[in-house]
């Protein structure tokens, strides 16, 4: 609702007070109705009906189909038979997106079709027929779950307004070929056009049955003999690009042939292209095609999320994908790999910007971290802080002599202190910190354990996103190149002074998580769910819509 009073309710309101018909109506955008729309015509009477349905809706009703009618003067909009069909085609063919025809009632749609015989019938057709082009233009940009229901700190860009999506609406139902405005709405994105071809893959998979399942066991390693690899050798021949002989489906023996086909597979899922089979890889083989399509589905939601916030520049972090990348006027610039925060500790889907780059931070121990790891491991080792150059400081900065605290009941009675670890490069947070503006304290920064970029699973943090090419970003994120030269930046960071230094060009950053992506080479990656998000998603994506309610 808009103004406390719906604006709708109102306009409608003052019309019946001064005429059965509007006298003046206003469009979506602001704009007066030509006035030829405001001639009575032989459709008054439904004109008249579809006012009155309109006006008696629920106040939590979304107001977008009723100014969409106010605009044309609540003239009907369905009297084309081939328009019909259009939408009813479009709604049978939304299960190509992970949508569900059900939500839309195509049975009914199909009888409304064929309902011209009174007025009310028809004003009752009109309603249902453009409520539906409105929830299925919805659903196929926006998404059909609010991901404010599943996240708290969900803060991407909303879906635009009623007004706006009315604007839209009278513009795809201008269109000469209905079917192809209202497919158009869907993302147009590399990723989400990998995903409905890879949804089309797996249902027809799913439609054969499951896969050979590969058995738990050992960690098995290149060259070892298993009574396990025929079966594996059975999973990866289903694989269209195995390379694997058919000749050698019996043997026993985990050869070069079959260790390559399981490094292409584990490179196609987001894992260590190592060619060993452990817990993570044996997960991935023993996925079946039907769960792969629920997968898929929950990506396409996810993606029609935060679609709008992929256009422009933005610095996205691909959090199961372990990676972040820069784009800047339509062109990739700069990337990196990156460390996320580990199951018990998630890294947050947020949409923020940097506010700032502070040059040898300083780290102040989070709450979380204090309690449950710094706390604890000083209770057992009073050598702890020192071995990690952490100091304990009072409310006014004042250092506090950690031998004096009672470490053992300080998770119980609170603790009154701060824990702070000085600047340098061998800190937590490295020499970099890019401070960004959301109330969670999670941020980008540099890490004084690089090693672990070595890795393929990098959810190992508490939270904040580790970045491998901190110089890298920062220079770009300073946009000056003559105060901030490689060698400026360098001898800042050499100094040894903690500095805090404003942002030259502001730019998006989007911690998004994704169990699907692109490879380097363009193909569909599906990834293992690291948070366990999917099922959350995919549930609420079955549940029955029974009113709009936008």
């Amino acid at each position: 609702m808009f103004l406390g009073k719906s604006f709708v309710t109102f306009a409608a309101a003052a019309c019946v007070l001064l005429s059965p018909l509007p006298a003046i109506a206003v469009a979506a955008d602001g704009a007066p109705v030509d006035a030829a729309l405001m001639a009575p015509t032989a459709d008054t009477a439904v004109q008249l009906q579809i006012e009155q349905r309109l006006r008696e809706r629920t106040a939590d009703a979304d107001e977008t189909t009723a100014l969409f009618y106010l605009s044309r003067a609540w003239r009907p909009v369905w009297d084309d038979p081939a328009r019909v069909d259009a939408l009813v085609a479009a709604v049978e063919s939304i299960h190509v997106h992970g949508l569900d025809p059900a939500d839309f009632s195509p049975e009914r749609l199909r009888r409304a079709a064929a309902e011209w015989t009174t007025v009310e019938a028809r004003a009752e057709r009109e309603l249902l027929l453009t409520d539906t082009l409105v929830e299925l233009l919805f659903q196929l940009r926006h998404g059909k779950v609010d991901p404010r229901t599943l996240y708290r700190e969900w803060n991407f860009t909303p879906p635009p307004n009623p007004y706006e999506r009315a604007g839209d609406l009278a513009a795809v139902l201008q269109a000469g070929d209905l079917r192809a405005a209202i497919d158009a709405h869907a993302p147009d994105l590399p990723l989400y056009r990998a995903l409905v071809q890879g949804l089309a893959h797996y249902q027809a998979l799913a439609m054969l049955g499951d896969w050979p399942k590969v058995a738990g066991g050992p960690t098995l390693r290149p060259g070892a003999r298993s009574a396990r690899v025929p079966a594996l050798r059975e999973r990866l021949l289903v694989e269209p690009e195995s390379g694997l002989d058919e000749a050698t489906r019996r043997s026993s023996h985990y050869d070069p042939a079959l260790v390559e086909a399981v490094k292409r597979f584990q490179a196609g899922h987001g894992l260590e292209p190592d060619g060993v089979i452990g817990a993570q890889t044996l997960l991935a083989l023993n996925t079946s095609p039907a769960r792969r399509v629920e997968q898929i589905r929950a990506n396409l939601e996810r993606l029609r999320w935060v679609a709008a916030d992929l256009r422009g520049d933005r610095l996205l972090v691909d959090i199961v994908g372990y990676h972040a990348d820069l784009v800047l006027d339509g062109q990739p610039v700069w990337e990196s790999k990156v460390i996320v925060g580990k199951p018990a500790r998630k890294t947050p889907s947020l949409r923020d910007s940097v506010v700032n780059l502070v040059f040898n931070p300083k780290w102040v121990v989070p709450p979380t971290i204090l309690r449950e790891d710094v706390i604890p491991r000083a209770a057992r080792n009073p050598g702890y802080l020192a071995s990690q150059r952490l100091r304990v400081v009072d409310r006014s900065g004042q250092s506090v002599d950690p031998s004096t605290i009672d470490w053992g009941s300080a998770r119980q009675s609170g603790f009154p202190y701060r824990v702070v670890q000085q600047s340098g490069a061998d800190g937590s947070l490295g020499r970099i910190k890019f401070a960004l503006s959301n109330p969670y304290a999670i941020y980008l920064h540099d890490t004084n354990a690089r090693s672990l970029f070595g890795r393929a699973e990098r959810a190992l943090s508490s939270g904040c996103v580790r970045v491998a090419k901190p110089a890298e970003l920062a220079r770009i994120l300073l946009d000056d190149p003559v105060s901030w030269s490689a060698e400026a930046l360098e001898a800042a960071l050499a100094s040894g002074r903690t500095r805090t230094v404003g942002v030259g060009r502001d730019v998006t950053v989007l911690l998004h998580y994704s169990t699907a992506g692109l490879d380097e080479s363009g193909r569909l990656q599906l990834r293992n769910d690291i948070y366990d998000y999917d099922r959350a998603i995919l549930d609420a994506l079955a549940a029955r819509r029974t009113a709009l309610t936008r």
